[in-house]
């Protein structure tokens, strides 16, 4: 997969774009993707997701920003898992919030994506103030002859899949609800950082990392999970939280004590997976008391996984 953004200079180049924010790459977004693929693969267009680097509700409401599943990285490191062939992430300002619906449709998908196919949401808006939708996507692929696979919502249960829904879940520590939705865990990514190796102190050494600020966190709390190194699987525990027995700091940050692993890791990037929250974040009256907490907190995990 390319990351690319410009085909107006290529000659014969047919493509299918999938259309959308894709923040979390849900169940509803791999439905849109897969879909672009295998049609893509029997027409022998060329494959591409048109995103955006910056979140548009970041440039319309600055001072209430939505806070992002995953980061731009992290997206593109699950689209190379799949057979796309091109990510383009369009640089979103106010001058380009200013395109109205048409000149988008004929500017970026007919003359600069070469578009015979595009891929889109039900709930898809394009345009100044967003007055696009699917109906007239439509309608302008018959007028500039490309066709439009309109995907219809995607529920478990009785709930449809969204970002926003996403957000609410993993704010509150719904680990397995996230998991749901997104056909698979929630994690965050991060360089581990040195702290103030207190967990070394207590018999627990953890790997610290400071998460993106504009991403969503899980609630405060100890949760099990995964940890991914070098691409090889540990079990863990992880305190999201501001260490209030310890440390009682002002910002939230991820400890990841990784069970029956000695490795110094300073500096490698490391990504963390949620799976369950054990329970809320404590402030115990002595370190002894939480080491004995720390040690229920293992056993639990490692039950976890052994079932």
């Amino acid at each position: 997969m390319d990351i690319c953004c410009n085909f107006s200079d290529r000659d014969s180049f047919l493509s299918g774009v999938g259309l959308g924010n894709f923040d979390g790459l849900h169940t509803g977004h791999m439905a849109l993707i897969n879909t672009l693929i295998n049609e893509c693969k029997l027409k022998q267009y060329n494959s591409i997701i048109y995103t955006f680097s910056k979140h548009p509700e970041h440039i319309f409401r600055k001072k209430l920003l939505t806070p992002l599943i995953i980061t731009n990285e992290h997206k593109t490191d699950i689209l190379r898992d799949t057979s796309l062939n091109y990510l383009c992430f369009e640089e979103f300002d106010e001058e380009y919030s200013r395109i109205e619906a048409e000149d988008f449709v004929k500017n970026i998908l007919v003359d600069k994506l070469h578009a015979k196919l595009v891929v889109v949401g039900f709930n898809y808006r394009f345009g100044y103030k967003g007055r696009g939708n699917p109906q007239l996507l439509k309608a302008l692929g018959k007028k500039y002859g490309f066709k439009v696979i309109e995907i219809p919502p995607v529920k478990v249960g009785d709930e449809i899949v969204s970002s926003t829904l996403i957000r609410k879940y993993i704010s509150e520590g719904n680990a397995s609800k996230v998991f749901q939705l997104m056909g698979r865990h929630f994690s965050v990514p991060g360089n581990v950082v040195k702290g103030k190796q207190i967990g070394g102190e207590l018999g627990f050494p953890t790997a610290n990392i400071i998460p993106e600020p504009y991403l969503v966190m899980p609630r405060t709390g100890v949760y099990i999970t995964r940890t991914m190194i070098d691409n090889c699987w540990y079990n863990s525990i992880t305190n999201v939280g501001k260490c209030p027995t310890v440390k009682n700091q002002n910002f939230i940050n991820l400890e990841t004590h990784i069970i029956d692993f000695n490795s110094n890791i300073y500096g490698q990037k490391i990504e963390v997976f949620f799976m369950e929250k054990l329970r809320n974040e404590i402030k115990f009256n002595s370190k002894d008391t939480l080491v004995e907490q720390i040690k229920k907190d293992v056993i639990v995990a490692k039950e976890y996984f052994r079932d």
